[in-house]
C-alpha cells in the first residue's frame, strides 16, 4: 500500500469518527428534548438561585437625652426540616437517639409543654417528612434562640439538626404608652408607619432592605447574601421621658377623679419651641385611660381662652382704652342682636378691662369686639390674621388640623367669635400663641423631632421656625399680661386663683399666668348645656418663663360640674410645681411634695471613681462599696459588681462605656442599642463567658 492510500484510508476512518460522534449527540439531543425533558426542567429548577430579601432594622426613636422611647428588637422564627439526609441515614438513628434530650431541652427552655409532648410533635413531624416544624408558634427572643443552639444536637448545624432561625423585628416601647399616639405605629411588626411620627418619618425610619440568594454550593445549599439591608435612621425627638411621664401622670389623676371623656397636655419650651411633654388619654368603657386619639392637633372650639386673642386684636387697633374704658354687665344677661350672652358668674357690676379678663366676662368682650368691629366682621378677622393666630403651624405630627376662622355674616356670630365659638383651633395652635405671648411677643412654631441621625451621627437638624416675630405692640403685650396674671392671681376674680381657700392655678413655689376657658359641646346640631371642655393655658415661671402649658379636659361629669380653673389650672400647676423642682429652679426641700413626685437624676453604674465624679456636686449621697465596680440602686445605694475572667458580669444599670469595658474583660464582644443605661442583656450574668462571643445589649 502506498502512501497516498494510507493517507486516504486514514481520513476516511477519522471521517467516519467524526460523523459517527455527531450522530450520537444528534441522538442525545433528541433523547434530552424528548424522553429526558422533564427530568432536565426540573433539574434547572432546583438550580436557580431564589432571591430573598433581607429586612432591615428600622430606626430607633429617642428622647432628648437619648433615652430609647421606640426601638426594634430582634425575634427568631424557630423551625426544623426533618428531611434533611443526615437524620435519616443508618435507619434513622441519629434522630431516634437525640429526640429525647431535644424534647427535654425544649420543654425546659420554654416551660409550655412537657417533654414527652415535645417527642410526640417531633416524632410526628419526622414520620411526615415535614419540611417546615414550628418549635415554638411565636417569635422567641435572641436568649431563647442561643439557648436551643446551644443544644448539644442542634449545635451539629442546619445540615445536620435541620434547625432554622429566621430573624425578624418587634417594635417595642420601653417606656409603656407614653406619648404613644406621638410616636405612633406601625402596620404589623415591620410594615409601614400608620400614625404619628413613624407616619411622617416612615421613610428615614424603615430603611432599605437587602437581598440574599439560596443557592446550590459544592452538593449544599447555602445563603449568598448579594446586598447588604441598610438600617433606618434614627429620629432624637425634643420629648423628655422623665416630663412626659410626669404629665401623663397628672393628667391621668385628674381624669380619673373627674371621670373626663378624654384629656390632653402639652408642655413646650418658651424659647426653643420644644415640645417636652405631650399627652393624650380617652376613657375607654373599663374606665381607664389610654392614648387613642391625638386631640393635641385636633381642632375644637377654644372657649374663652380665646378671649386674649380677641382682646389683644382690639388693643394693637386702639378700639379700646385699657386704662380708661369700662363695660357693665348684668346678672341676667346682656341682649345682643337675636340672642342673649350670659357670664359663668352673673352679677351687676362694671369692669375694666383688666377684671373683665381676670373674671372672663363673655359680655364684657362680646361688647369690645362688637363695638369695635360692628358691621366690618371683615376687619375683626383680618386683624387675627395679621396676628398670625389663623395660619396654620408647621407640625411634624400626621393629621395636624389648620384653624378655622371665617369671617361672619352677622353680629351674633361676631359677638360669640369674641369668647371662642365659631372658630375651632387646636390645643397646640392656642399653646403656640400663648408660648409667644411669654416669649415677649416672639411666636415660634412648635418642634418635636431634634435630628435625625445615623450610628449616632448628626444626619440632619430640625430648627424652630419663627412665625412672627411681634404679636402686638410692646404697649399691648405688657397689658395682656396684667389681664393674664389677674386670672391667676387676683383672688376676688381670677377665674383660676383660688375658691373657698382651696388654690387653683396658683402656687407658693412657682407663679404662673395664664387663662381658663370654657366651652359647651356642640352635638346633635345645638349646643349642650350639659356637655362642657374646659382647658387652662398659661406659662412660667411667670417673671421669666421657661415653660409655656395647655391642658384640656372634655366633659368632666363625676361631680356634676365643671370648672376649668380648679381642674385643668391644677394640672398645671402640679406640673409646673415639679417641674421646676427638678430642673433645680425651685428648692425640692422647700416644696413639700412627696420625694418620689420630684423627677430625680439617674446615676449609671460603672468604677466607683466615675460613680463618685457623677455624684459630685448634686445634694445626691451615694454610698459606698469596697469593690472596683457597682451600680446604683433607686435608694443610692451602691451594690458590687464582680467581674470575673470566665463569667458574664451583671451589667444592668450600667452606662454603655463601663458596659462595654466590664464585658470585654472577658474577652467577649459588645453590640448595643438604644442610648443611656442598661436595661438588658442577652447573656445573663454569671453565665460562662465565651471568648470571641457576641453579647447584646439594650440601653434606654
Amino acid at each position: 500500500m502506498d502512501r497516498k492510500q494510507n493517507i486516504i484510508i486514514r481520513f476516511v476512518v477519522i471521517y467516519a469518527l467524526i460523523v459517527c460522534g455527531f450522530l450520537l449527540v444528534v441522538a442525545q439531543i433528541i433523547k434530552i428534548q424528548t424522553k429526558e425533558r422533564s427530568m432536565w426542567l426540573d433539574i434547572a429548577k432546583n438550580q436557580v438561585a431564589v432571591d430573598r430579601p433581607i429586612e432591615p432594622m428600622r430606626g430607633n426613636i429617642y428622647d432628648c437625652e437619648g433615652r430609647l422611647l421606640v426601638g426594634s428588637l430582634p425575634r427568631y422564627t424557630l423551625t426544623m426540616d426533618t428531611r434533611v439526609q443526615a437524620l435519616h441515614q443508618g435507619g434513622d438513628t441519629l434522630f431516634y437517639n437525640n429526640v429525647d434530650s431535644i424534647s427535654a431541652g425544649l420543654s425546659r427552655i420554654f416551660k409550655d409543654k412537657s417533654p414527652q409532648q415535645y417527642r410526640n410533635m417531633l416524632t410526628s413531624a419526622f414520620k411526615r417528612g415535614d419540611g417546615r416544624l414550628k418549635l415554638q408558634n411565636a417569635p422567641v427572643s435572641y436568649t431563647e434562640m442561643k439557648q436551643v443552639k446551644e443544644m448539644p444536637f442542634f449545635k451539629k448545624g442546619r445540615y445536620k439538626s435541620g434547625l432554622l432561625t429566621d430573624e425578624s423585628h418587634k417594635r417595642v416601647m420601653p417606656f409603656g404608652s407614653l406619648a404613644r399616639r406621638t410616636l405612633g405605629s406601625i402596620y404589623g411588626e415591620t410594615g409601614r408607619g400608620n400614625a404619628g411620627l413613624e407616619k411622617r418619618f416612615d421613610e428615614e425610619l424603615k430603611g432599605k432592605p437587602g437581598m440574599s440568594q439560596r443557592q446550590r454550593i459544592a452538593g449544599k445549599y447555602e445563603t449568598v447574601v448579594v446586598e447588604e439591608a441598610q438600617n433606618g435612621l434614627d429620629l432624637k425627638t425634643t420629648i423628655n421621658a422623665d416630663m412626659q411621664d410626669l404629665v401623663e401622670s397628672i393628667l391621668r389623676q385628674r381624669l380619673e377623679m373627674i371621670e373626663g371623656e378624654w384629656g390632653c397636655c402639652i408642655l413646650m419650651e418658651v424659647k426653643t419651641g420644644e415640645i417636652k411633654a405631650i399627652s393624650n388619654l380617652d376613657r375607654l368603657e373599663s374606665g381607664e385611660y389610654a392614648e387613642m386619639m391625638n386631640h393635641a392637633v385636633t381642632r375644637v372650639e377654644p372657649g374663652s381662652t380665646f378671649k386674649t386673642v380677641s382682646l389683644m386684636a382690639a388693643l394693637d387697633d386702639g378700639k379700646v382704652d385699657f386704662e380708661t374704658d369700662s363695660f357693665e354687665v348684668y346678672r341676667d344677661g346682656w341682649k345682643y342682636s337675636d340672642t342673649r350672652i350670659y357670664d359663668a358668674h352673673p352679677r351687676d357690676t362694671v369692669y375694666c378691662v383688666r377684671d373683665a379678663m381676670a373674671a372672663s366676662s363673655n359680655i364684657a368682650l362680646a361688647k369690645i369686639v362688637t363695638q369695635s368691629y360692628e358691621k366690618k366682621a371683615e376687619k375683626f378677622v383680618n386683624r387675627l390674621e395679621r396676628l398670625g393666630i389663623a395660619d396654620s403651624i408647621p407640625c411634624e405630627i400626621p393629621g395636624a388640623n389648620t384653624p378655622r376662622i371665617l369671617t361672619p355674616n352677622d353680629n351674633t356670630t361676631l359677638a360669640k367669635m369674641s369668647y371662642g365659638y365659631s372658630v375651632e383651633f387646636s390645643p397646640l395652635q392656642m399653646l403656640t400663641f400663648y408660648n409667644g405671648i411669654a416669649n415677649n411677643g416672639k411666636m415660634i412654631s412648635p418642634i418635636i423631632v431634634k435630628e435625625i441621625q445615623k450610628n449616632g451621627s448628626t444626619v440632619k437638624r430640625f430648627e424652630t421656625q419663627t412665625l412672627k416675630s411681634s404679636l402686638c405692640s410692646s404697649t399691648t403685650l405688657n397689658q395682656i399680661k396684667q389681664c393674664l396674671h389677674a386670672v391667676v392671681w387676683d383672688d376676688k376674680l381670677g377665674t383660676a386663683s383660688q375658691y373657698w381657700g382651696l388654690k387653683k392655678a396658683q402656687s407658693d413655689l412657682v407663679h404662673i399666668a395664664g387663662k381658663t376657658g370654657t366651652a359647651q359641646v356642640f352635638e346633635n346640631g345645638h349646643y349642650s348645656s350639659r356637655h362642657h371642655r374646659i382647658a387652662f393655658v398659661g406659662y412660667f415661671p411667670e417673671e421669666a418663663p421657661q415653660y409655656s402649658c395647655i391642658c384640656v379636659i372634655h366633659h368632666p361629669h363625676k361631680y356634676g360640674y365643671y370648672d376649668a380653673g380648679g381642674d385643668c389650672g391644677r394640672v398645671v400647676r402640679f406640673i409646673a410645681e415639679r417641674v421646676m423642682a427638678s430642673t433645680g429652679a425651685t428648692d425640692s426641700e422647700t416644696m413639700n411634695l412627696p420625694y418620689d413626685s420630684i423627677m430625680k437624676p439617674a446615676i449609671k453604674g460603672g468604677q466607683q471613681q466615675r460613680i463618685k465624679l457623677a455624684a459630685k456636686g448634686t445634694k445626691l449621697h451615694v454610698s459606698k462599696t469596697d469593690s472596683e465596680w457597682a451600680k446604683v440602686d433607686r435608694d443610692m445605694q451602691a451594690v458590687s459588681v464582680r467581674i470575673e475572667p470566665d463569667q458574664m458580669p451583671n451589667v444592668v444599670g450600667m452606662g454603655a462605656r463601663d458596659a462595654v469595658f466590664a464585658i470585654e474583660q472577658t474577652g467577649m464582644k459588645v453590640q448595643i442599642s438604644g442610648k443611656g443605661k442598661v436595661v438588658s442583656q442577652s447573656l445573663a450574668a454569671g453565665q460562662k463567658a465565651v471568648r470571641g462571643g457576641v453579647v447584646y445589649l439594650e440601653l434606654r
